[in-house]
């Protein structure tokens, strides 16, 4: 994916429960957050765009073997982190999904009082 299709990489970022994002290391890359903790990196302006997720150790060498496209998290817990080259070589939906995990990891990790805001009033 390149730049201009930021758009479609960011709705599927921010249609997570709670998401946000900002740019605390200034405006080539931003971070996406739940509750105040990062889940995801993009490096929106790298052509092909680079995305870091947060991954189950396990998962995540399973997916570098794969993948050439998956690689050990740049910048990031090599263990724990998912570099993802956006190079039209990972379909949508596997991405989507990648993103809903690396989100799962770090909602499992919030306080019991921040996930239960995740959800919403109750009925």
């Amino acid at each position: 994916m390149k730049p201009h299709e930021y758009p479609a990489v960011e709705a599927l970022l921010l249609d997570q429960v709670g998401a946000t994002s900002d740019m605390p290391f200034g405006p080539e890359v931003i971070c996406y957050r739940v509750c105040g903790k990062i889940f995801a990196i993009l490096a929106w302006q790298d052509s092909p765009m680079n995305l870091n997720l947060k991954c189950e150790p396990g998962r995540a060498m399973l997916l570098r073997e794969q993948f050439a496209a998956i690689k050990p998290g740049y910048h990031m817990n090599k263990k724990h982190w998912n570099t993802l080259t956006l190079d039209g070589s990972l379909p949508l939906d596997f991405i989507r999904e990648e993103i809903h995990h690396s989100y799962e990891r770090v909602v499992a990790g919030l306080k019991k009082s921040e996930r239960e805001s995740l959800k919403g009033p109750r009925a």
